[in-house]
């Protein structure tokens, strides 16, 4: 059965400064689906995103469209809240001094901390503690965020990008989630990322690092020079041919329980 388009871009072009970074863009993604945004540095990914979360906007033109979950325009603060995103930066000055649950209640209001004039509803906290148990992180509920490690930071984070969607379709949009982290440390967000995905959590990551796509994830995109190269499966396009052409360098590849490594 065929579902609705969650982003639905077509024929996009994004400038940022006085460069054009996307080029001719289009890319539709369906409720439900797990995919990989797959490219080298500076390829334009981090651009698409700010651009689905509508952070960036398109060249006018007659035939681009944007459509977020059906929708042309949005309040930015509440599409923050329906995407669920997670930015590959760590948590800022603000958020370092809240506690972990506190932090995921963040997520509700898009703030960086619990400010005295929000009300924070019984629904809020509900929902907050369903998903600190979703992420596994019942034991930093009371920690600061500062005194966590990276790992346990980015876990949070995740959290609180998940607590405002209950009852929408729900997608976590990662951009390079395993930046900053140890093997230990990914490999515990890798399994977390797992659990979400099989709960039906739809999974667009941001990614640079094979290592990084889930087995859940079936779908490739690949970008260069602000372009998408290629679309489909990840059996047709996990090659190390392919991916020696998309990063311009002989690759090697092993597939281990579902994981690919490159080298």
């Amino acid at each position: 059965m065929t579902t609705d388009p969650i982003i639905q871009l077509e024929h996009v072009n994004v400038a940022r400064g006085n460069n054009i970074i996307l080029h001719d863009l289009s890319l539709t993604v369906r409720a439900g689906e797990h995919l990989a945004i797959l490219g080298p540095n500076g390829c334009g990914k981090s651009t698409l995103l700010k651009t689905v979360t509508c952070e960036l906007y398109p060249i006018v033109s007659p035939e681009t469209q944007v459509h977020i979950m059906g929708r042309a325009r949005w309040d930015l603060t509440e599409l923050k809240r329906r995407m669920g995103v997670v930015a590959a930066d760590l948590p800022g000055r603000q958020t370092l001094t809240t506690t972990g649950f506190d932090a995921i209640l963040t997520g509700f209001f898009s703030s960086s901390t619990l400010w005295p004039n929000l009300h924070v509803t019984d629904a809020m906290r509900e929902r907050a503690e369903e998903v600190l148990h979703l992420v596994g992180g019942e034991k930093l509920r009371d920690k600061f965020v500062g005194e966590m490690s990276a790992g346990q930071q980015r876990r949070i984070m995740i959290g609180r990008a998940m607590a405002g969607t209950a009852g929408e379709a729900q997608m976590l949009l990662l951009d390079e989630p395993s930046n900053a982290l140890d093997l230990a440390a990914q490999r515990d967000l890798r399994e977390m990322l797992r659990g979400l995905a099989q709960k039906g959590v739809a999974i667009l990551l941001i990614t640079h690092h094979i290592a990084d796509i889930l087995p859940e994830i079936e779908r490739i995109v690949m970008m260069r020079d602000g372009r998408i190269v290629a679309d489909g499966s990840k059996k047709e396009l996990l090659t190390a041919e392919r991916l020696s052409g998309l990063f311009g360098g002989e690759i090697h590849m092993t597939e281990r329980d579902g994981y690919w490594n490159a080298w």
